[in-house]
């Protein structure tokens, strides 16, 4: 057999010239109906499938690039934080965590904010990304979110937050849960200055999140099939012993059973938002 390996393959080899290697990063599989996505295209499309309409976790960047109008927007600048106020540590050191999710998601925490037009209407937007260790809510996010509220009250303009998160961040103890009194309290700062507060739930918002500020809006939205709970699933099911209903805890039923206004889908939340802001802007000038 050298013979064929030694010598005809490497003539067959040379006349066909080797294949190529194929990146890894040129496809993507939907988590909603297991169809291969071309990235480009999947990315193009806001990361919502054309196949099956299933809305992927996205980063605030793209959030922001599709919602301001032209993709155009200032970042607010978020006040920096201890890191590590508990000098925590458990499989890993929580400032490795940190500097590992920094360096994946080029950001300080799971909280981006920004301001810019939305339709007519100067708006400040708070976004959580849940690729930063699972959205959860730290010290950082709270003082995130109390600054973006700050800023739309000094320039009396309305916030929105799109909420996703797995809940308070444990590697921060208290500190962590002492987050959702202080983001409540930010909410009533803009309802005593008369502001809109818009939340949109997206994929998934849970724990303290949905305890405090994700449920406190003037008005909820939510993307489709969002799961959206303080308790998983599994634990209730384990705690009530019986079978839940077929999409518990998922943006319809929630709007089903009156926890939403609405569910809008990506492409059309520029434009929904817009129209709200500008009745709830328009009633407040007048």
């Amino acid at each position: 057999m050298n013979w064929l390996t030694n010598s005809v393959l490497p003539k067959i080899q040379s006349v066909l010239g080797r294949k190529k290697d194929t990146p890894d990063n040129l496809w993507h599989k939907c988590k909603g109906c297991g169809q291969l996505l071309y990235v480009k295209d999947f990315k193009a499309n806001q990361k919502v499938c054309h196949h099956c309409d299933h809305h992927e976790r996205i980063e605030p960047k793209m959030r922001f690039d599709h919602l301001f109008n032209d993709g155009v927007y200032d970042l607010l600048n978020l006040p920096e934080t201890l890191d590590d106020p508990l000098k925590f540590k458990d499989t890993a050191k929580y400032p490795d965590r940190l500097k590992a999710a920094r360096e994946k998601n080029s950001s300080d925490d799971a909280i981006s904010a920004a301001s810019g037009m939305i339709g007519t209407v100067k708006t400040v937007v708070g976004v959580q990304n849940f690729m930063f260790m699972g959205g959860s809510m730290g010290i950082a996010v709270g003082e995130g979110i109390i600054t973006a509220v700050q800023t739309a009250i000094a320039g009396k303009m309305p916030f929105v937050l799109f909420t996703a998160a797995g809940g308070a961040r444990m590697q921060e103890g208290i500190l962590s849960l002492m987050q959702m009194p202080r983001t409540t309290v930010a909410t009533e700062m803009l309802r005593d200055a008369g502001l809109p507060y818009i939340v949109v739930l997206t994929d998934p918002t849970t724990g303290g999140v949905t305890a405090s500020y994700a449920m406190l809006g003037d008005i909820h939205i939510a993307e489709p099939k969002a799961q959206i709970c303080f308790a998983g699933a599994r634990v209730i099911k384990d705690t009530i012993r019986e079978e839940l209903p077929e999409g518990f805890q998922r943006s319809e039923y929630l709007l089903e059973h009156g926890m939403l206004d609405m569910i809008v889908k990506r492409h059309d939340m520029a434009a929904k938002l817009s129209q709200i802001l500008g009745l709830l802007m328009r009633k407040k000038a007048a």
